[in-house]
């Protein structure tokens, strides 16, 4: 058994506005079909959501996603929604996957989220440019982002990148955050791609103090070392520090919106909560897993987080578990942290 986590934010999301790329790592697993529920509908499932946390669990957070991008056909009229809610995404927007436009249309749709409440915009830059597309799934998305990084720095906003850090583009990294620093990227911070959704197929690639080796030490302190360590590192930690708290993910599809809206708030997270707490009381805890899956030799980086999911995943197969999933984010599930 796991320790005990209690809740603390709610996401709901619909997944009804498509991607224009199709990348290697995808935590939702994009196959060019949406399967979310229709935005208006689910507009109003969010809003009674939101008030009944408002009223009911003012402690707890809420969140509103609507996509597997955030390029809304309406998108200013959505920014102002998930700002009605209070949901960060209507001041942090993350620009990856949005359909190609010339400059003129890229400035005149970054003027326009300017006026709505926009203050910072986010990218995801895989490499540099034939990495990147090729690791993007469309050829032209590193020229395409380098072009709205620059805008929205001359416009005025807060531009921020992440870079996954693997075996394959380590070697990059130094060039590439030069790049995006002329580009106006004022904040760079390198990261190691989780191994769900997609990431799972990029444990061939993952990490390791000899691919790090390759980036300078100065661009080094871009990955956290609180956040990401060698598995041998993190299996030396006496007392890890193991998710206290959960957010729960109410995910709206076509099949369950009408359920979802007919049924009160506190019954849909209360059944979320349980599929939470049956999931992780099914595996041993970390300690044990650690002393059965743990490499004391290997150098390969991995966040708590990431490691514990690797664990848990080896288990499942050994054992021959069979569990609901609550870390699929494509569907109802919850975040441990």
């Amino acid at each position: 058994m796991t320790e005990a986590v209690h809740t603390a934010s709610v996401m709901l999301q619909t997944l009804c506005v498509p991607c224009a790329n199709r990348c290697a790592y995808c935590l939702l697993s994009w196959d060019g079909k949406t399967h979310g529920a229709g935005f208006e509908r689910s507009a109003k499932t969010a809003r009674r959501f939101a008030e009944w946390i408002a009223r009911e669990k003012p402690g707890y957070s809420f969140q509103f996603y609507f996509g597997y991008s955030m390029d809304h056909p309406h998108l200013t009229e959505a920014i102002d929604l998930l700002n009605e809610l209070g949901s960060t995404q209507g001041r942090f927007l993350q620009m990856d996957g949005f359909a190609f436009r010339s400059e003129a249309e890229s400035l005149h749709l970054l003027t326009e989220l300017r006026q709505h409440g926009v203050e910072e915009m986010n990218f995801t830059f895989y490499g540099l440019e034939a990495y990147h597309d090729r690791f993007a799934g469309r050829k032209g998305d590193f020229l395409f982002l380098s072009q709205l990084a620059r805008q929205a720095a001359s416009l005025g906003f807060r531009v921020s990148a992440g870079i996954p850090l693997m075996k394959t583009n380590a070697s990059q990294a130094d060039s590439l955050a030069d790049h995006l620093q002329r580009c106006g990227v004022a904040q760079t911070r390198l990261f190691v791609p989780h191994s769900e959704g997609r990431g799972a197929g990029l444990e061939r690639i993952r990490l390791d103090s000899e691919s790090l080796a390759l980036v300078s030490p100065a661009r080094r302190t871009l990955l956290s070392g609180a956040v990401y360590r060698q598995e041998r590192e993190w299996l030396l930690e006496k007392d890890p520090p193991l998710p206290k708290r959960r957010a729960l993910l109410v995910s709206l599809t076509q099949e369950n919106i009408g359920a979802i809206e007919l049924a009160p708030v506190e019954e849909t997270l209360g059944a979320i909560e349980r599929l939470d707490e049956d999931y992780y009381a099914a595996f041993p805890d970390f300690a044990e897993l650690a002393q059965r899956y743990g490499r004391k030799g290997s150098t390969a980086y991995y966040s708590l987080r990431d490691l514990w999911h690797r664990y848990r995943m080896l288990y499942q197969r050994e054992s021959g578990l069979t569990i609901y999933d609550v870390t699929d984010e494509r569907r109802h599930g919850s975040r441990r942290y």
